[in-house]
């Protein structure tokens, strides 16, 4: 006999595949379908676009009535992911009591893809990402295209690809961010637990090249506000 959970995570699959939502693929791994693999896309005309996150979900025989247990197999370097063990930082996750019996793997999914161009700088988990956004914006953009989007070299320029095997650059189709802001409304983050600090600006040779980047005044479409209210 399937417990309560299989039945209800068999639902919930087919809504997944009947809904097609662009950037998002999650399968099951385990046959009583409590263990699944997620790639998930950030948002059209963010910098999070082209980019792909590997992520492990881990349900219970108790779901739907406690939430699942979410981490980035492959870490971005934001504010609202500990950078350690890529556990992202959403309420709902973090605490049984703000878990809502509503919540679905589709809105699990959606509010993930959202949070990635949505960050929330209160409580941060990653402190040096929030300082990095919070005090020099154009910076945090170009360590997120170097760190996911780097193409390949030439055999010229002497560069090299980044030394992170679990970056994936894929292609994919657009997604309209419209279609998932209300997913993300309300949500706020969980209080931070310890420090980090990454050796990424050490890099002399990136920090070079970033001002030289930023003499041509790159301009962006905003894409998210750095107030923390997203009422």
């Amino acid at each position: 006999m399937y417990s309560r959970a299989y039945i209800l995570l068999k639902r919930e699959f087919e809504e997944l595949k009947n809904n097609n939502y662009e950037g998002i693929t999650a399968l099951p791994i385990s046959e009583d379908m409590m263990q699944w693999d997620v790639d998930i896309e950030g948002l059209q005309n963010t910098i999070w676009h082209g980019a792909f996150f590997q992520l492990r979900i881990n349900f219970t025989s108790e779901y739907n009535f406690v939430p699942p247990v979410v981490k980035f197999r492959t870490i971005p370097f934001h504010p609202n992911v500990d950078p350690h063990s890529g556990k992202p930082c959403i309420d709902f996750l973090d605490s049984p009591r703000k878990w809502n019996r509503s919540y679905t793997l589709s809105s699990i999914l959606l509010t993930l893809q959202v949070m990635l161009s949505n960050p929330v700088l209160e409580n941060p988990v990653n402190l040096e990402a929030a300082h990095i956004l919070m005090k020099d914006e154009t910076l945090y953009r170009l360590i997120i295209l170097r760190l996911f989007h780097q193409p390949l070299p030439s055999k010229d320029d002497g560069s090299e690809l980044p030394k992170e095997p679990d970056k994936l650059n894929r292609s994919i189709k657009s997604v309209s961010f419209s279609d998932y802001y209300k997913t993300w409304s309300g949500i706020a983050t969980s209080k931070a637990t310890e420090y980090y600090r990454t050796p990424f600006l050490k890099d002399l040779n990136f920090i070079k090249q970033y001002y030289n980047w930023k003499k041509d005044d790159l301009r962006h479409t905003k894409e998210w506000s750095l107030s923390s209210n997203f009422s």
